[in-house]
C-alpha cells in the first residue's frame, strides 16, 4: 500500500505542476495523473487498483466533510428567492435534459436516470476558481451563484441516496421515492437540528482545552460517528459526512477546524482524483469523442439556459442572472462521486464513466473562457432586445439597485433579523420552545459574530 501511495502521490504532484505551469485547474492534472498511472497504461502491476479504490472512499468522505464545513445557513437564507428559484430550475431543467438526452442515445431507464444526476451539478471549486482569477470576487452574483452551489451540494447528496436505492430494488416506485425523500428529510432535520443544539454548546464550553490537535480528533471522530449513523440508519456514508460538516460549520471553531483540514482534504481528494483517472481507457476517449461533444454541449448550452432563467425569475438583474448561468458550464465533482456510485453498484453502462469524464475535463477547460463571454452576451442580447423587453430590464436592474440604496450593506442582516422576529412572535407564548429556539439561533450566528468570515481575511 505504501508502494501504491508513492506512485500516485509522486505523479499527481509532477503532473499537478505541469498543469499549474499551464494555468489548468490542478484536478484536471490529478485525472491525467490517474490516466499514466492506471492499468490501461501502465498496466496491472504498477498500482494496486483495490488499494486505489479504498483511498479514493476515504477520499469522497473528506471531501464532503469540508464542503460541509464551508456550507453556511445563514448566507444560504441571506440569498433567499435568488437561490431557491435558482437551484429549482437548473436542477429540475438539466435533470429533465439529461434523462431526455439518456433516452434519446439508446440508454435504459436506470442509466438515463444516473446521466441526468450527473450532468445537473457544476464544481464549486472550479466555478470559485475562475471568479477569482477573474477579479470579480466583489460582483454583486457571486453571492447568489455560492449559494445556488451550495444548494446543489445538498441535493446531489440527496439524489445519490435517492439513486443508491432505486439501484438497489432495481425498480422506480413514485410511492417509495415520495416515502424515502420524506424520511431522508426528516432526519437530515431532527440530525441538523440536535446538531446545532448540542455540538456547538459542546465545544463552546471546551474550547479552552481544544488546540490544534485535540480540535481535529475531535471533528474527526465526530464525523466518522456521523459516518457510522448514517450507515446504520440505511443512508450512505457520504450523507453522514456532509452533514457533520454543515453542523460543524455553525460552531465558533469552524474556520479552524475548515483551515486545519485542508492538507488532509488536499491530499485525500488528489487520491480521488487520481483514482478516478485510473478508471479510464484513453482508447475509449476517441471511440466515444461524439457522445463526449454531445453531453459537453448539452451541460453548457442547459446551464446558461437554466442558470439565466432561474436567476431571472428568482429577482436578479438579467445581467447579474446571466453571469451566472455562464459561470456554471461546468461537470462538477459531485458527477464523478455519483459516476463511482453507479460503477459500484454496477448498474450503469460502462462507457458513461469515460464520457462524464472527459466531458468534464472539456467544459472545465472552457469555463473560464465561456463566463468571460457572460458580459458581452448580455449587451447584444440588450442591444438588440425588442423595446417592451429592455423596458422590464431596466426596470429590474432599477429595482435592484433601489433595494440595494436602502438597505446599504446590511440588506442580508435586515432580512434575517425579519425572520428572527417573527419566530420569536409566532413563539412568543411557549418558553421552553422559545429557549430551544433561541439556542438554535445562536449556535447558528455566533461564530459570524466572533469569527472572521472567511471571505473577509
Amino acid at each position: 500500500m505504501v508502494h501504491d501511495l508513492y506512485i500516485l502521490m509522486i505523479t499527481a504532484g509532477v503532473v499537478s505542476l505541469l498543469f499549474k505551469w499551464l494555468k489548468q485547474p490542478v484536478v484536471l492534472g490529478y485525472i491525467v495523473a490517474g490516466i499514466l498511472v492506471g492499468p490501461n497504461l501502465a498496466g496491472e502491476n504498477l498500482v494496486n487498483p483495490e488499494n486505489v479504490k479504498a483511498w479514493g472512499e476515504i477520499g469522497v468522505l473528506f471531501v464532503l466533510f469540508c464542503i460541509g464545513l464551508e456550507f453556511r445557513l445563514k448566507k444560504m437564507f441571506e440569498s433567499g428567492k435568488t437561490a431557491f428559484v435558482g437551484v429549482a430550475t437548473i436542477v429540475v431543467g438539466m435533470l429533465l435534459l439529461g434523462y431526455g438526452v439518456g433516452r434519446v442515445s439508446g440508454l435504459d431507464n436506470m442509466n438515463s436516470m444516473f446521466l441526468a444526476a450527473m450532468l445537473c451539478m457544476s464544481s464549486t471549486t472550479i466555478v470559485m476558481k475562475a471568479v477569482d482569477e477573474a477579479g470579480w470576487s466583489k460582483e454583486r452574483f457571486v453571492q447568489g451563484a455560492t449559494s445556488i452551489l451550495i444548494l446543489e451540494d445538498i441535493i446531489a447528496v440527496v439524489l445519490m441516496v435517492l439513486l443508491s436505492n432505486i439501484a438497489t430494488s432495481n425498480s422506480f416506485d413514485a410511492l417509495v421515492m415520495l416515502k424515502t425523500v420524506g424520511v431522508l428529510a426528516v432526519t437530515l432535520v431532527v440530525w441538523f437540528v440536535v446538531g446545532i443544539l448540542v455540538i456547538p454548546t459542546i465545544i463552546r464550553k471546551a474550547r479552552g482545552y481544544l488546540n490544534d490537535e485535540t480540535l481535529i480528533i475531535l471533528a474527526l471522530g465526530l464525523c466518522m460517528g456521523m459516518v457510522l449513523t448514517a450507515e446504520e440508519a440505511g443512508f450512505s456514508s457520504a450523507l453522514g459526512a456532509f452533514v457533520m460538516g454543515m453542523i460543524l460549520a455553525e460552531t465558533l471553531e469552524s474556520h479552524r477546524i475548515e483551515k486545519l483540514m485542508s492538507p488532509l482534504k488536499n491530499v485525500f481528494a488528489a487520491i480521488f482524483f487520481v483514482s478516478v483517472g485510473m478508471m479510464i481507457n484513453p482508447t475509449s476517449l476517441v471511440t466515444y469523442w461524439p457522445s463526449i461533444l454531445l453531453v459537453a454541449v448539452v451541460v453548457i448550452v442547459g446551464m446558461i439556459t437554466f442558470g439565466t432563467l432561474g436567476c431571472w425569475w428568482g429577482g436578479e438583474t438579467l445581467k447579474d442572472a446571466m453571469c451566472t448561468g455562464f459561470s456554471f458550464v461546468q461537470i462538477g465533482e459531485f458527477s464523478f462521486i455519483i459516476a463511482t456510485l453507479g460503477n459500484q453498484l454496477g448498474v450503469i453502462d460502462p462507457a458513461i464513466y469515460p464520457i462524464i469524464v472527459a466531458a468534464s475535463v472539456l467544459t472545465t477547460f472552457l469555463t473560464p473562457y465561456i463566463m468571460k463571454t457572460g458580459v458581452p452576451c448580455y449587451n447584444f442580447l440588450y442591444k438588440h432586445a425588442p423595446q417592451g423587453m429592455r423596458d422590464r430590464i431596466d426596470q429590474r436592474e432599477a429595482k435592484v439597485a433601489q433595494l440595494e440604496q436602502q438597505t446599504g450593506t446590511t440588506s442580508s442582516e435586515a432580512r434575517m433579523q425579519n425572520h428572527h422576529q417573527k419566530m420569536n412572535k409566532v413563539l412568543a407564548h411557549t418558553f421552553i420552545t422559545k429557549r430551544v429556539v433561541n439556542l438554535f439561533i445562536k449556535n447558528m450566528t455566533e461564530n459570524d459574530q466572533q469569527t472572521p468570515d472567511k471571505d473577509e481575511k
